[in-house]
């Protein structure tokens, strides 16, 4: 009993002496430095990048932006400098889940605090804690409003091409996939006639175009697991001259999307947008908690699923909805 409270008493003194230690360095004005690492030039990355600056400002840090650009090395890298130089903590969306985990875990070995975004746990009980769509449930989603456009508009039938990232990031881009196939697989008419890797707009308008050249008039539906596959795909169609046609399921949220679920042309039909604002938020918001030495106890080492939104063609306030929410968070 005696040792009991004696260890509670020592740990409730370090989490007041670390938040101390923390206020006296705000009074001395040092602000304490923090990271923020994505891996591309996509809204998606853009708007988690704006949810990490805005509570690392509000918690009232220095706060630095960075983007590996998909490149293993350079996130090595970065986590390497933030170590050397005293920073005391990233909220990164990493690259994959074997080497960068790797690198994470040895980065937070060495000091530094470490949050995750756009990544579910298995093992890491040294992070303050992940903050994550359910890729699986997501593309599940996506896959129900499939079912029933396939049911309504193609009478129970559809060739679907499939455009992924599995040679990225296969963790997510197979959790997507699964979910969307797991439910328009259930209709007998269904059948999956390709099976791509195309995640940048540029790639994804030329393989969409490809296959839509190489399967004629067998294809009607496409699905992607991306924004830019997204776009992509949309834009392959248009240009292949096939709306009403070919019609594209995918994923993700920004003004281009809404714009194309809008575009009289009628080829996206609906999107799964996720809530990069809010995770990047979450997950810095984790990483000061255990700063300042507060209890985080909640989320450290575990992964929290931040929700999804369905974006429909035939949802219009829906659609104008999210705009404005968008918006409002990236201050345009």
């Amino acid at each position: 009993m005696k040792k009991t409270m004696i260890i509670a008493v020592a740990a409730l003194f370090a989490l007041t002496l670390s938040s101390q230690l923390f206020a006296a360095a705000q009074r001395d004005g040092g602000k304490p430095k923090v990271a923020g690492v994505v891996f591309q030039e996509d809204q998606f990355m853009k708007l988690l990048q704006l949810g990490y600056r805005d509570a690392a400002v509000k918690a009232g840090f220095e706060f630095y932006p960075a983007n590996t650009n998909g490149d293993a090395a350079k996130e090595s890298e970065f986590l390497n400098t933030y170590v050397t130089q005293g920073y005391k903590g990233v909220a990164i969306s990493p690259i994959s889940e074997g080497a960068s985990m790797k690198v994470i875990a040895d980065a937070a070995k060495r000091g530094l605090l470490v949050g995750i975004s756009n990544f579910t746990l298995t093992d890491a009980p040294y992070l303050t804690g992940a903050f994550t769509s359910d890729n699986y449930d997501l593309g599940k989603t996506c896959g129900t409003a499939a079912v029933a456009f396939i049911n309504d508009k193609l009478g129970g039938k559809a060739n679907i091409a499939i455009l992924q990232f599995k040679s990225l990031l296969p963790e997510q881009s197979g959790a997507r996939v699964k979910g969307f196939l797991d439910q328009v697989s259930k209709l007998p008419g269904v059948t999956v006639i390709a099976d791509q890797d195309a995640w940048l707009q540029d790639k994804a308008i030329t393989v969409g175009g490809d296959i839509i050249t190489a399967q004629g008039d067998k294809l009607n539906m496409i699905f992607s697991a991306n924004e830019g596959g997204t776009i992509g795909a949309t834009m392959a169609v248009k240009n292949a001259g096939k709306e009403g046609k070919i019609f594209v399921f995918g994923f993700d949220g920004s003004e281009q999307m809404v714009q194309l679920l809008k575009d009289p042309a009628n080829v996206l039909q609906a999107a799964i947008a996720q809530d990069p604002y809010n995770i990047g938020v979450k997950t810095m918001e984790s990483l000061a908690k255990a700063i300042k030495g507060e209890d985080y106890s909640a989320t450290k080492g575990k992964t929290i699923i931040v929700p999804g939104i369905l974006l429909e063609r035939k949802n219009p306030a829906g659609l104008d909805a999210f705009l404005s929410d968008l918006k409002s968070k990236s201050g345009s």
